[in-house]
């Protein structure tokens, strides 16, 4: 548990401004002094990790391809759309977000978005300890097997339960495990953020765009706050 808490973290970089999970987002974040910044990585056909929310890429000529089905250096050949700002950016991969997050000394909140391997978990984070820190590094996951997978291979390595509305399964799963929550604002209870404390776990919260309710989650204790625009 953190005593200078909230640490405010941008939502795949200063996505309100710019385009999200890009390299320039998570620079203006840096820039803003945001404490960290979330990002979603993903394997190209050739095996390179890089950075993208949805399965497919989305290019400013109107045309997309499957991540999981191009090289690196096809997804790069065309800028990427953007609807946020007039710079023309690129499909950022995943050591540009360490360098970039190591060069404004920021916490990295990392979600692996669809299956991954043994060896791809295993290479998220080599690389992670390779260009940064992994004690700067969080991974976060929706799926509690990706969580124990990655706790096997990586023991000191910060994990977190991403937990939303309406979920199957308690959270309380987490505290034998040693793992911290990161909470949807709607899912958030006050019970809950004193159960993981109590635990000496942490708790971050997505998605939150408004001063207020930033001012509100402080109050209660939270640990780390995910906004696109509140940095």
């Amino acid at each position: 548990m953190r005593e200078n808490r909230p640490v405010i973290i941008a939502h795949r970089g200063y996505s309100a401004k710019y385009p999200d999970n890009t390299v320039l987002a998570f620079e203006k974040a840096g820039e803003k002094g945001a404490g960290g910044a979330e990002t979603d990585v993903r394997v190209t056909k050739d095996g390179v990790l890089v950075l993208n929310h949805n399965d497919d890429v989305d290019f400013a000529d109107g045309t997309s391809l499957p991540v999981k089905d191009h090289t690196f250096d096809e997804l790069c050949a065309k800028p990427l759309q953007n609807d946020e700002s007039d710079d023309v950016v690129y499909l950022a991969s995943f050591r540009e977000y360490l360098e970039t997050m190591k060069r404004y000394d920021m916490i990295c909140f990392i979600e692996l978005k669809g299956p991954f391997t043994d060896a791809e978990t295993r290479e998220v984070f080599r690389l992670a300890e390779e260009v940064y820190r992994l004690d700067r590094c969080i991974l976060q996951s929706f799926d509690f097997d990706n969580l124990l997978k990655a706790r096997a291979m990586f023991p000191k390595l910060p994990l977190m339960l991403t937990y939303g509305d309406n979920e199957p399964e308690p959270y309380e799963r987490c505290f034998s495990r040693g793992f911290s929550i990161d909470v949807s604002k709607t899912a958030l209870t006050r019970e809950m953020l004193d159960a993981f404390h109590a635990h000496g776990l942490e708790v971050g919260v997505w998605t939150v765009n408004d001063y207020s309710e930033m001012e509100a989650l402080a109050a209660m204790g939270a640990d780390y706050i995910e906004t696109d625009a509140c940095l």
